[in-house]
């Protein structure tokens, strides 16, 4: 038997959400990097979630994980990653991955 592993990542701005800040003076503090992850395991080529899948799972963890609902806090800087381990000829794992910087905008 032999395993190997294959990883990918995508930094861009991949969300449908808008965020307008204003970075001209120091009016916005980083205060946390949040992230989600998501797992899906194949027996001979059998179950699991399709790539899309695995990183909208991802980002709903993220995104719970935020605590963005009554604050002003913005996620910018998105990276998509999805990695796939894989154990011939039985098993595979694919892992998608969704990272961030959370900014708190409007600080005085």
């Amino acid at each position: 038997m032999t395993s190997y592993g294959v990883h990918s990542a995508r930094v861009a701005n991949i969300n449908n959400n808008v965020t307008n800040v204003e970075l001209s003076r120091s009016n916005f503090k980083v205060i946390d990097k949040i992230s989600g992850k998501s797992t899906a395991t194949y027996l001979l080529g059998i179950g699991g979630l399709s790539n899309k899948t695995l990183i909208q799972n991802a980002k709903a963890k993220m995104l719970e994980n935020a605590n963005l609902i009554g604050s002003s806090k913005a996620i910018i800087n998105v990276t998509t990653e999805n990695h796939t381990t894989i154990v011939n000829p039985f098993f595979y794992q694919k892992t998608g991955s969704v990272n961030h910087v959370m900014l708190l905008s409007n600080v005085s």
